[in-house]
């Protein structure tokens, strides 16, 4: 017997196409999508305007495999986070974000991430696999209609949701066919019509997917940065050692041929000691210089084991006093929903690790304890230190 489509795996063309293997003509494509995007039913029968035997055929082959949230929270500003069951012992994690003028939900593409960057939250968990698009649409489709059951949340108009980052937990652009999948249904008249203004991707810098991107469905684009030169980026965002930071600035370039903003966002996310020093801000302005941006600067979000710490206040407006005099927008993001552990960088999840990324940190540390006390106990290097 053959598995059911779970209709939230398909977007308008991939629908026409289920709904032409039916013997149904195009119009009833859109119908679905309305009924189920627009309107947030999942009852074939509740599908009125749908002839009865087209109804009867979506009972026997189709469902819509709606998200299971294993924990709600809700911040003291109003941000809301859920823990989504995506099966295998894995969860990943979607923030709504609540302001005045907007209501932004961040989704996650990935059980984990496989780029591991030294301040995230998510890399240290290691990855699982990719989302399907069903999975990423779900999350919109989830909270939508959940927000809307609260009359207040519809004051902007008759959706809550206005825009959309692909910021949360995973890599959008190492899962490609369903993240554009997921935004082309985000973009549709018949679903979620965004603009692509109101659709952010945030990349750690996949550089041939970047170019992909621009010719396939160009939406806002945010790099995350984090660092001037490569020597630090390397150490940082490891994805770096691959695509070095002058290979992703003529990406971002070339993207800027069709992306519908007329800037990248460079994602930087303020570290003590680390990437915050007068000249790493000099360094940020001469990048500046390279590529039309603007500069989102993020004071760091600590989570266990990190061995980082956040930039002082005063030091993160000195740097950005540096960078707005360049004349560089420059912007400091104010931190949301970090008493539920939904700030940028701390989503989580739960995680099967199939990389072994905390044996391997576990393995680093006790090598590197090992070879410094080899190093004291060898007469090449003097006297013995003890106690360490």
């Amino acid at each position: 017997m053959n598995p059911k489509q779970n209709l939230l795996d398909l977007d308008a063309a991939a629908m026409a196409a289920f709904c032409a293997d039916m013997g149904e003509k195009p119009f009833r494509a859109r119908q679905l999508l309305r009924w189920i995007h627009v309107n947030g039913e999942k009852s074939f029968e509740a599908m009125s305007d749908l002839a009865k035997t087209f109804r009867a055929k979506l009972v026997e082959s189709a469902q819509i495999i709606e998200p299971v949230a294993i924990k709600d929270s809700t911040a003291s500003d109003g941000t809301r986070k859920w823990l989504i069951d995506v099966g295998q012992g894995n969860a990943v994690e979607t923030v709504y974000i609540p302001e005045d003028d907007r209501g932004t939900l961040c989704v996650s593409s990935q059980a984990g991430c496989a780029v591991n960057c030294k301040f995230c939250s998510t890399g240290a968990q290691g990855f699982s696999r990719n989302l399907s698009q069903g999975e990423i649409i779900g999350q919109l489709w989830m909270a939508e209609f959940l927000l809307r059951q609260n009359p207040t949340n519809l004051s902007r108009g008759d959706r809550v949701i206005t825009n959309v980052v692909m910021m949360g937990m995973g890599e959008p652009l190492l899962n490609y066919e369903p993240v554009v999948g997921a935004m082309r249904l985000m973009l549709d008249d018949n679903a979620y019509g965004l603009s692509r203004r109101r659709v952010t991707l945030s990349t750690s810098g996949v550089v041939p997917m970047i170019e992909r991107l621009g010719r396939d469905l160009p939406v806002a684009l945010a790099v995350s940065l984090h660092a001037t030169n490569d020597t630090l980026r390397d150490e940082l965002v490891p994805l770096n050692r691959k695509y070095p930071i002058k290979q992703l600035l003529a990406a971002c370039n070339d993207y800027l041929q069709f992306a519908p903003r007329d800037f990248i966002t460079f994602e930087y996310c303020m570290l003590d000691g680390v990437n915050d020093l007068d000249t790493h801000a000099h360094e940020l302005v001469k990048i500046a210089r390279i590529v039309p941006c603007k500069i989102n600067l993020i004071p760091f979000n600590p989570f266990p084991g990190s061995g980082l710490a956040r930039s002082k206040r005063e030091r993160i407006q000195t740097f950005a006093k540096i960078v707005q005099d360049a004349g560089i927008i420059t912007t400091v993001r104010k931190t949301r929903g970090d008493d539920i552990d939904a700030a940028c960088g701390q989503l989580a999840g739960e995680v099967q690790d199939r990389t072994r990324v905390q044996e391997r940190r576990a393995q680093a540390l006790v090598n590197a304890k090992q070879g410094a006390t080899a190093e004291r106990s060898d007469p090449r290097f003097g006297t013995i230190v003890s106690g360490a």
